[in-house]
């Protein structure tokens, strides 16, 4: 177990005992030796963890001492991190940035201890090619979704024909050279896939989708559940 993963096990164990909890009950749950729960016990004080007592008597941890409500185990920022490369990579500049923001949260509420899990993660995401140049804001597609408003597109299809749509958006989904959003088309009554670069234009109706929330993507998921036999077997 890496020393930032038993840290943060020790508190978590003081923190489900109330009597006093000895070293040695520590070191045999942690597979440790005492020296080692010592030595990680004076580093967790000097941390301004509060725990008290000693040696052969046990340690209690403060009953009104709560862990920061960001507090993560190493996999957990790592997963975090690994995370917050992929969406720096593929979304549109605001999201990206909100990644990095999520992350700049992190490494500025979490123990010392636990920032080279942010410095250096042991896993990564490999670089990929600017998305092809879009003419909208992705914003206002979102906005749309988190609205449950229609959508008015002046789309390009893959043949080069110019056609305006009025879709119900769904969700956005991202590629790996392209973002996409799946929609409800009032043209095809159909469900559809729209590249957000062949978008020339979208504005937001204010017009509502009229369905309850979280309707339209159930019925997606239905949907695409139908479609998969079918593209399995192509």
């Amino acid at each position: 177990m890496r020393r930032a993963d038993r840290l943060f096990q020790i508190v978590q164990i003081l923190r489900r005992t109330r009597s006093p909890i000895t070293a040695a009950a520590i070191a045999e749950e942690l597979e440790v030796s005492k020296r080692t729960v010592y030595r990680d016990i004076g580093d967790l004080i000097g941390q301004r963890v509060p725990i008290s007592g000693e040696a052969g008597f046990g340690y209690r941890l403060d009953p009104d001492f709560d862990m920061p409500p960001l507090m993560l185990t190493p996999d957990e920022i790592e997963a975090v991190m690994l995370g917050a490369q992929w969406v720096a990579g593929h979304s549109d500049a605001l999201i990206a940035n909100a990644a990095r923001d999520v992350v700049a949260k992190i490494a500025s509420v979490i123990p010392e201890t636990l920032r080279p899990f942010i410095v250096e993660p042991s896993m990564g995401v490999r670089p990929v090619l600017p998305p092809p140049a879009e003419t909208i804001d992705i914003a206002d597609l979102r906005w749309a979704i988190r609205a449950g408003r229609k959508l008015e597109l002046q789309y390009r299809t893959e043949a080069g024909e110019i056609t305006d749509r009025t879709v119900w958006p769904v969700i956005l989904g991202y590629a790996e050279t392209s973002r996409l959003l799946v929609a409800w088309c009032e043209l095809r009554q159909d469900f559809r896939h729209f590249r957000t670069d062949r978008m020339l234009a979208a504005s937001v109706s204010d017009i509502p989708i009229g369905l309850r929330a979280g309707e339209l993507r159930r019925r997606w998921q239905t949907w695409r559940e139908e479609q998969l036999p079918n593209r399995h077997g192509r």
